[in-house]
């Protein structure tokens, strides 16, 4: 069964017997990261999009375990200029089948710049449907609400997802609320929030919104097993 573990902002690791996973590896920069990002042994790094504190630590995690970096066509053309060897390209709408399990991308609305500026364009933000271990996962990166989540939830039986709630640069409670009202997941939890002040919120809030998914708030370092 995979076991799941947050660390803070958007960063998830998923581990399900040899197989080891990170998306959005933002660790070293992140206030809210309790691990050390040389300890992290991930063979498959996901990236949603191009900016830093979701992009993170991608391209050093690459080299130090010779892992695979799974993201956009645009994005894994940067990924390879910055020196990540493995880099499996996809997009919005494809799947791949990996040793792994299987990864579909699907849409988000946000912003894809890479660099201090955000100026390096780096294709459209993205999200992923994770299916390992029997199980899916939805960790759709930074986003805004859109209709098609309910085609998401409508096609696919989600085990677990992730929302943003922090609002300001994504979804906020209300908009997380309604976007597990439209994906119908078995359990979410509430991610990118109170990483610094301008997206504070109370993940407590979000739970009393949620009807019908089991809402579980993890602090960074925590896991569930699903």
């Amino acid at each position: 069964m995979p076991e799941v573990t947050f660390h803070g902002h958007s960063c998830v690791t998923i581990k399900d017997g040899e197989h080891s996973l990170i998306v959005d590896p933002f660790i070293s920069m992140n206030p809210q990261a309790t691990t050390d990002v040389v300890k992290l042994d991930a063979k498959y790094i996901l990236v949603t999009h191009g900016h830093g504190d979701h992009i993170g630590d991608a391209i050093f995690l690459a080299k130090q375990n010779k892992a695979k970096i799974i993201c956009s066509f645009e994005l894994g053309h940067l990924c390879q200029k910055e020196g990540a060897e493995d880099v499996h390209m996809m997009h919005i709408g494809g799947g791949f089948n990996f040793p792994f399990g299987r990864v579909k991308m699907t849409i988000a609305h946000h912003g894809g710049g890479y660099g201090e500026d955000a100026s390096y364009y780096t294709g459209p933000p993205v999200g992923f449907l994770i299916t390992i271990g029997g199980k899916t996962i939805y960790h759709p990166g930074d986003t805004g609400l859109f209709l098609d989540m309910k085609l998401i939830g409508e096609m696919n039986d989600i085990d677990l997802a992730f929302l943003p709630i922090g609002d300001n640069f994504t979804m906020d409670i209300r908009d997380a609320a309604k976007a597990v009202e439209f994906l119908k997941p078995k359990k979410v939890v509430p991610f990118h929030y109170d990483t610094w002040e301008i997206i504070e919120a109370d993940p407590n809030d979000f739970k009393t919104q949620v009807k019908d998914s089991e809402v579980v708030i993890l602090d960074p370092g925590q896991s569930l097993t699903l």
